[in-house]
């Protein structure tokens, strides 16, 4: 019941922040010199038609009045209309965040068991050759940036040797996980060496403990030593980082998303913004937020089933 009172508490304290997102999304559209509706239509666009637009956007309210009609359709669902798609936001989401989902599991499902699996070995082998490798290998990934990898990896694997499509969603869950392979591979390189290099330093510190060493020298198998006490009491430090990163590819997919002509929202992002299509850049930063404040959520609740000493 405690567990319950304290979740129930952070789920709340979320709303304050998504009201104080949407306040700093909404004066940062509004407050921005030049005028939205001019914006919109052009230069060329007639005065008539201006005033128009700017009555039909409400913009000849107050600026508070403003914002609490863009607060309260936001209670509703109501992202507001895209001018430019001709369709509201919230459909217009929904229709390009799939394919950034199914990207961002993609990459944690290759991510995840590569960096354990690495990190576990390289600690079990601390300081032999082995380590020394692995080590190398994952300064040598931090150094290159996930663009240039996504181009050259397209261009090899995509273009010379036509194993896989370089742009593209695919239809069904085959074609998904074919069009999305070189995309998912190559944001997976970038982020596994950043793992890595946090969970390996955490296990060589872990396999120092004293109740380590207990462990040991009370005869228990060093296989369940290591995954009882070690890898359990590891994860946490790695899994926060898992979570900033989470977040992170959630809003910087927009790189591999351009690089492979993703329908994503990153996608979705760079057109609204070059279209100055205010009414989907400001729908997006909801979004982006509230999948972040889920996320550091979700990273939290987990920690503190993994580790009780860990409060939510």
């Amino acid at each position: 019941m405690a567990f319950l009172a304290v979740l129930v508490k952070r789920l709340v304290s979320i709303i304050p922040v998504m009201i104080g997102i949407s306040l700093v999304s909404f004066l940062l559209v509004h407050l921005s010199p030049g005028d939205p509706a001019r914006l919109l239509l052009g230069d060329r666009a007639s005065e008539e038609a201006v005033a128009q637009l700017r009555d039909q956007l409400g913009l000849n309210d107050g600026l508070a009045e403003q914002y609490f009609t863009y607060l309260g359709n936001l209670l509703m669902g109501d992202l507001g209309y895209s001018l430019r798609f001709q369709k509201p936001v919230i459909g217009l989401i929904w229709q390009f965040l799939p394919p950034t989902l199914f990207l961002v599991g993609y990459v944690m499902a290759i991510s995840i068991p590569l960096t354990l699996m690495l990190a576990v070995l390289a600690a079990r082998n601390h300081g032999r050759w082995i380590d020394q490798v692995i080590r190398f290998g994952a300064v040598a990934g931090m150094t290159f940036p996930v663009f240039w990898l996504a181009l050259m990896m397209s261009r090899y694997f995509g273009v010379e040797l036509g194993w896989f499509p370089v742009s593209g969603y695919g239809e069904g869950f085959v074609g998904h996980l074919r069009h999305l392979f070189l995309p998912a591979v190559s944001t997976a390189l970038w982020l596994v060496p950043l793992l890595l290099r946090s969970l390996r330093a955490t296990l060589i510190q872990e396999m120092e403990a004293d109740y380590v060493i207990a462990g040991r020298s009370k005869g228990l198998p060093e296989g369940v030593n290591f995954v009882r006490h070690v890898l359990m009491n590891s994860l946490i430090p790695t899994l926060n980082l898992l979570g900033v990163m989470l977040a992170y590819l959630i809003g910087g997919a927009v790189v591999v998303e351009i690089v492979y002509a993703v329908p994503g929202i990153g996608t979705l992002m760079v057109t609204s913004v070059l279209g100055r299509d205010f009414s989907v850049i400001q729908g997006l930063t909801i979004v982006y937020a509230l999948l972040t404040v889920s996320i550091t959520l979700l990273v939290d609740v987990l920690s503190s089933l993994i580790d009780p000493r860990v409060k939510l």
